[in-house]
């Protein structure tokens, strides 16, 4: 990956009001041509040019369904811009702003950690009768994970469908389950953030002594063969640095602020600890937070968890309900907030002269195999037969699963 070089300055230096003009009149001239999407996330300045607003997945779908734009402007980070890559067709390019915009839980789950992580659980268990380990890797993850995960029979999740993917990988329902602390034939080795599959297993009714934390950075994981092949599920250790800074002390501080006028309904993101979910009112993703706002009385109040740009946009959207982020601890996601409107512009500009920059472009390997993972979990959810994988897949190259096109 090319890391982002410095644009020009007249960029960076140009009046607010000015980058807006002219922000606008690049995409009226683009037209058809083109489409921007915006993450929940995004900050406000970037979201008002967004054609869709969403989380990721979504956003990527959509993007597929525009056939007629061929230059996609992911508004995100860079996980999600390879997914628009893996979707679209090949007539469309995605593009990412700023190279800068990445996302640290999912450069927690580095490849060649993941693979000697597979080979040291199937040493460990390779005297238990029908062993299968079943790789899940969540939405926030690299294209390159995403292709492990569908050639080696996983699938994607996301926090909308977490239970459904797992409860397909046990293929039981857990209260079937074997005892905890046996010898379970069929493991989970779910990436890359253990907070997610920590609150959904325990959502399923496993016990927390069936999850085992996978420590990267230690040798076995900071596991002994006996942990592994004692556990049902083994959580990668990664977490998001925005939805980790949430703790169970904000909960207990803003009952209590609220105590004497009615109380406050909490409501967090499932990538927050186990102890803050346990806390709280309700968890989920958010398209969950967003829809139960909608649909809360006026007059309600809500502490939300999740990142603070989110969280605003939802207060001013429904001003007739008191809204607020759970902790005013800096929660936001600072990688995303590289991008702004002086790149987008930068972007457009050159699209404008014929030029592409910061193309994301997944190559065809990879791109087959997590689209593997990605049509897996679409079945699963839809409830419907997973289907076996399409054509033949491409032969493996030497090149990076990544290629970043960054010019100046």
């Amino acid at each position: 990956m090319n890391w982002q070089q410095p644009i020009l300055r007249r960029y960076t230096e140009m009046p607010a009001d000015e980058a807006v003009a002219r922000i606008a009149a690049r995409k009226a001239e683009l037209g058809e041509k083109l489409i921007i999407l915006g993450h929940h996330y995004q900050q406000d300045d970037v979201i008002r040019f967004a054609d869709v607003t969403g989380d990721s997945f979504q956003l990527s779908r959509e993007a597929a369904k525009v056939t007629r734009a061929q230059y996609v402007i992911f508004c995100g980070v860079h996980f999600m811009a390879e997914s628009a890559d893996i979707l679209t067709s090949e007539t469309q390019q995605v593009i990412l702003p700023d190279l800068g915009a990445g996302c640290s839980m999912a450069d927690m789950a580095n490849l060649d950690d993941v693979q000697d992580a597979w080979t040291a659980i199937h040493e460990a268990c390779r005297e238990i009768p029908n062993f299968k380990l079943m790789p899940i890797t969540y939405m926030n993850s690299a294209a390159d994970l995403k292709s492990f995960v569908g050639e080696n029979n996983g699938a994607v999740c996301t926090s909308s469908n977490c239970e459904k993917i797992l409860r397909w990988a046990l293929g039981k329902d857990p209260i079937q389950n074997s005892e905890i602390g046996s010898q379970n034939s069929t493991k989970i080795i779910f990436f890359p953030d253990q907070h997610l599959g920590r609150n959904t297993a325990y959502q399923m009714d496993f016990p927390l002594d069936s999850m085992v934390v996978w420590d990267y950075r230690q040798p076995n994981g900071g596991l002994t063969d006996e942990q592994i092949r004692s556990a049902t599920f083994i959580l990668w250790k990664g977490h998001c640095s925005v939805h980790q800074l949430f703790r169970p002390e904000h909960i207990d501080q803003i009952r209590a602020k609220y105590a004497d006028q009615g109380g406050i309904k909490v409501i967090v993101h499932p990538e927050c600890r186990w102890e803050v979910v346990q806390k709280a009112d309700m968890a989920g993703s958010t398209d969950l937070i967003g829809k139960t706002i909608a649909a809360a009385p006026p007059g309600s109040r809500w502490a939300i968890g999740t990142e603070v740009h989110m969280v605003n946009r939802l207060a001013k959207q429904f001003s007739d309900k008191h809204i607020l982020i759970l902790s005013e601890c800096q929660c936001l996601c600072t990688t995303m907030y590289r991008i702004d409107p002086p790149h987008l512009l930068w972007v457009l500009d050159n699209l404008s002269e014929g030029k592409v920059v910061n193309q994301i472009v997944v190559d065809n390997y990879t791109k087959y195999w997590a689209r593997v993972s990605l049509q897996r979990m679409l079945d699963i959810t839809a409830g419907a037969p997973v289907r076996a994988p399409e054509g033949t897949p491409p032969p493996r190259t030497d090149k990076p699963s990544l290629r970043v096109l960054a010019s100046n």
